[in-house]
C-alpha cells in the first residue's frame, strides 16, 4: 500500500518535470495562465534542481545553454521506482 503511493508520488513528480520542461520551449505571456502555471510548476521542482545544478551546470552550446538537471533528475526517479516496484510485484 505505501510503496505504491510512493511509486505514484514519484510518477506524479516526473510528469511535473516534463510539463515544466516542454513549458520553457515555448514563450509565454506575462501574467497569462500559461506563465502562471510555469511559475507554479518552478517553485515545485526548482528545489530539487538546483543543487543539482550547482554540481553540472547547463552545457554552453553556441549561444545556448542546454539544462541537463531535468535529464539526471528524471534518471534518478526512475533508477528510485525500478526497486519499489519490484517489491510492490
Amino acid at each position: 500500500m505505501i510503496a505504491r503511493v510512493v511509486i505514484d508520488l514519484i510518477q506524479l513528480y516526473i510528469v511535473i518535470l516534463i510539463v515544466r520542461a516542454v513549458l520553457t520551449w515555448f514563450p509565454t505571456e506575462p501574467g497569462s495562465g500559461v506563465d502562471r502555471l510555469g511559475r507554479s510548476l518552478d517553485k515545485v521542482t526548482e528545489p530539487v534542481l538546483a543543487p543539482v545544478r550547482r554540481i553540472l551546470p547547463p552545457m554552453r552550446m553556441g549561444g545556448m545553454g542546454i539544462d541537463l538537471s531535468i535529464i539526471v533528475v528524471l534518471l534518478v526517479l526512475e533508477l528510485l521506482v525500478i526497486p519499489v516496484v519490484a517489491r510492490v510485484l
